[in-house]
């Protein structure tokens, strides 16, 4: 009887020896399997979506993640890359011009397999990145970088903002027009060339005001743009200031809650989704969630493109006006953009990218 007592004991210690050691593996894979990352920013992953192992970062510039605008447009890229194919992506925000190189070497240090600087300040930051890390995979938005490591898209803002300047001199009730931009650099003048010329093209005498706020991220001087415009008869203002252009949607929301019609217009995605009909006139989208998303599943799916640029415009139909423009801009108005945009397609009309020209 002791003897086969002592066998049971055995037997058990040996069976919670192998239980523990089976628990110990289990945490050990759970631990390496976590990612880990800054708290918030990080997306969260599919449960249906493929298990690849690629880490994909993005540096936002000084507009931040959630400006509204291309920033945002490219984190959601980013995620919807996230739920399909189960790559980890994750995001950081600069604070300053100083803090863009900082940021992409601290993802190439980690070894992400491609790191997104969105926004045309990132060129000097990412060349020097690329040339110290050749063997690093880097991508940019809004500016070139010639570099056999880095993918560079940029968009023909231009022909889109000769568009939305289409709507704006058939639409306008005072004959005076607003421009905002934030930094004065060629992928915003850009933006003013085209625009100037499209209301131009519709309203020879109409008085199109221009202010640069010299900053991407401050509502607040955007606010105070919009004020001196609308104080001074403009009815509608188009901006291109990254966060800098809430400030004009919150100014103009202030005057039409007191009774003065007033508009804006948006900029690289649909912003009535997040200022409201009631004060957007119409945006002029760009294709920055499209060419990051594709960009990253190249990657995934093994079709990196080092060294390439792309240049997406209205024959891509990478730019223009989103379908929601019906809510506020009339049928005819729109028929009148579809004929400039066909001309501007085939060649007819050449937009200039540069003001004054």
């Amino acid at each position: 009887m002791k003897k086969q007592l002592s066998w049971t004991l055995v037997l058990v210690l040996v069976l919670t020896l192998v239980l523990s050691a089976c628990g110990a593996k289990n945490n050990e894979d759970g631990k390496n399997n976590n990612t880990g990352g800054n708290a918030g920013n990080e997306a969260s992953p599919s449960p249906d979506a493929p298990k690849s192992d690629l880490k994909i970062g993005m540096v936002t510039d000084v507009g931040g993640v959630n400006d509204k605008s291309f920033n945002q447009s490219a984190w959601e890229a980013l995620q919807q890359v996230k739920k399909d194919t189960g790559a980890e992506v994750k995001y950081l925000e600069s604070k300053g011009d100083a803090d863009l190189e900082p940021n992409l070497n601290q993802f190439v240090r980690d070894k992400y397999d491609l790191t997104w600087g969105i926004g045309f300040l990132f060129s000097e930051a990412m060349a020097k990145v690329a040339k110290d890390n050749p063997d690093a995979k880097l991508a940019i938005i809004d500016n070139v970088v010639e570099a056999p490591n880095v993918a560079s898209v940029t968009f023909a803002e231009h022909e889109g903002s000769y568009l939305v300047g289409v709507v704006a001199g058939l639409m306008t009730k005072t004959n005076k027009i607003g421009f905002v931009g934030g930094m004065k650099i060629p992928v915003i003048t850009k933006f003013e060339a085209g625009f100037v010329a499209g209301v131009k093209a519709v309203k020879p005498d109409a008085k199109v005001s221009i202010n640069y706020t010299g900053d991407f991220g401050k509502p607040d001087l955007g606010k105070a743009a919009a004020a001196t415009m609308y104080n001074d008869g403009v009815d509608i203002i188009f901006h291109a200031s990254g966060a800098t252009g809430n400030g004009v949607f919150n100014e103009a929301q202030e005057r039409v809650k007191s009774g003065k019609k007033v508009w804006v217009i948006g900029v690289d995605k649909d912003q009535s989704l997040e200022f409201g009909d009631e004060v957007t006139l119409t945006s002029m989208t760009k294709g920055v969630k499209a060419a990051v998303e594709k960009i990253s599943k190249d990657l995934v799916d093994g079709k990196w493109a080092g060294g390439s640029v792309q240049e997406l415009g209205l024959k891509d139909d990478a730019v223009g006006l989103p379908e929601t423009s019906t809510k506020n801009v009339p049928a005819d108005v729109l028929t009148k953009v579809e004929e400039y945009k066909a001309k501007i397609v085939s060649g007819e009309i050449k937009v200039p990218t540069e003001p004054g020209k």
